[in-house]
C-alpha cells in the first residue's frame, strides 16, 4: 500500500534521514521504533508531505505521492495524528472534528464517520461543545485520532499516541487502534515509544537508529531479539 524508498531527509546541514526504505502492506500494522532523534516523525512528516527530501521517493497505491502538496497527499487518504495531538485548542471537539472533514462533502457518509468515532470514543460526544483545549490528554488523543478519522483515509499514521496520556487510558487507547485497523481496514503506521506494546499490536517492525534502518522483521521475532530486548524493551 505504501512504499517509502531510499529516502534522504535533511534540516539544513543536519541529516536526520539517511536512506530508509520501508513498506505497509493493506491492513497491516507497522511499527517504527528507536530512540529520540531516530528519524521517526520525520519520516511520518514527510510522508505526510510537510517535508520535502533530497533524495527518494513515496508510493501510495502505486502512486508517487513524493512531491504533492500536503492536502492533496490527505485527498489520496493517508491520515495523520502527530505528535503531542496538535489539536486546534481554541475550537471546540465538534469544529475540530469539522476541521479533519474539511475536504469532504459526502454528508451521509460524513455522519456515519461521526457515528462511528463516537461509537469508538464516548467521551467525545459528551464534550462536544467543549474547547479542545480544556480537555484531558487522554481526551486530546481520542480528539486527534477521531478528527483524522473524519478524513476517511484508507491510510493513518500515528505518531506516540500513548505519549502525556495516564496509564489507565493507554490501553483504551491501544484497543482503539486495533478495532481502527480490524474493522475499517484502515492500514497503520506506528511510531510509539513504548515498544513493547507496539511490537504487541503489529505485525511488522523496523527499527531506526540515527536516520537508518538498523533493523526489520516480524513483531513477534524482533521481541525476543536479545539485542531489541536490551536496547529498548526493558530486559
Amino acid at each position: 500500500m505504501l512504499e517509502v524508498s531510499d529516502l534522504w531527509v535533511s534540516y539544513g546541514a543536519i541529516t536526520a534521514l539517511s536512506g530508509i526504505s520501508l513498506k505497509v502492506a493493506k491492513g497491516s500494522i507497522v511499527t517504527l521504533i528507536g530512540g529520540n532523534g531516530a528519524g521517526k516523525t520525520t519520516t511520518l512528516r514527510t510522508i505526510s508531505g510537510l517535508l520535502r527530501p533530497r533524495n527518494g521517493t513515496v508510493t501510495f497505491l502505486g502512486e508517487d505521492i513524493t512531491s504533492l502538496a500536503a492536502h492533496k497527499i490527505v485527498a489520496r487518504g493517508i491520515g495523520h495524528v502527530p505528535e503531542g495531538r496538535m489539536i486546534f485548542s481554541n475550537l471546540t471537539v465538534d469544529e475540530n472534528l469539522a476541521m479533519g472533514a474539511y475536504l469532504r462533502r459526502d454528508k451521509a457518509a460524513l455522519a456515519k464517520d461521526r457515528d462511528y468515532v463516537f461509537g469508538i470514543f464516548p467521551r467525545l460526544r459528551e464534550r462536544l461543545r467543549q474547547t479542545a483545549g480544556t480537555l484531558s490528554g487522554g481526551e486530546q488523543q481520542m480528539l486527534a485520532i477521531g478528527r483524522a478519522l473524519m478524513g476517511d483515509p484508507k491510510f493513518l499514521m500515528l505518531d506516540e499516541p500513548s505519549l502525556g496520556i495516564a496509564p489507565r487510558l493507554i490501553s483504551m487507547i491501544f484497543e482503539r487502534i486495533i478495532e481502527i485497523n480490524r474493522d475499517r481496514g484502515i492500514a497503520i503506521l506506528l511510531v510509539e515509544q513504548n515498544a513493547n506494546l507496539a511490537l504487541e499490536i503489529s505485525s511488522y517492525a523496523y527499527v531506526l537508529e540515527t536516520g537508518h534502518v538498523a533493523m526489520e522483521g516480524a513483531s513477534a521475532e524482533l521481541r525476543n531479539n536479545p539485542q531489541l530486548k536490551a536496547a529498548y524493551l526493558g530486559s
